[in-house]
């Protein structure tokens, strides 16, 4: 059993950073691949970013360049750091954790309860 808790959420203006954490629990952490997806108000979940547990990373079209995901093992913390960051960009982001999983949500098996973005233009 793997529990995540996301923080680092918040308002921001357009063009400005933030950067979420998601601590995991457990001593398997660094088995498992991570990844970090977004729901906007009235959209579907969408896959936003991934690191697996080797350390390559993913990214959808249109975070590439912006954001940028990293692990840190030790802490049992994945995290997102957000720049240049669009109105677009608000949502509630979900992280999650599972073994061979990418960017399919299906393949995942742990998530958070999520934080809130809200970018202001």
């Amino acid at each position: 059993q793997v529990q995540l808790v996301e923080s680092g959420g918040g308002l921001v203006q357009a063009g400005g950073s933030l950067r979420l954490s998601c601590a995991a629990s457990g001593r398997t952490f660094s088995t498992y691949n991570m990844g970090w997806f977004r729901q906007a108000p009235g959209k579907e979940r969408e896959f936003a970013a991934a690191i697996s547990s080797g350390g390559s990373t993913y990214y959808a079209d249109s975070v590439k360049g912006r954001f940028t995901i990293s692990r840190d093992n030790a802490k049992n913390t994945v995290y997102l750091q957000m720049n240049s960051l669009k109105s677009e960009d608000t949502a509630v982001y979900y992280c999650a954790a599972g073994r061979g999983a990418t960017v399919w949500d299906w393949k995942y098996d742990y998530w958070g309860q999520g934080t809130q973005v809200t970018v202001s233009s």
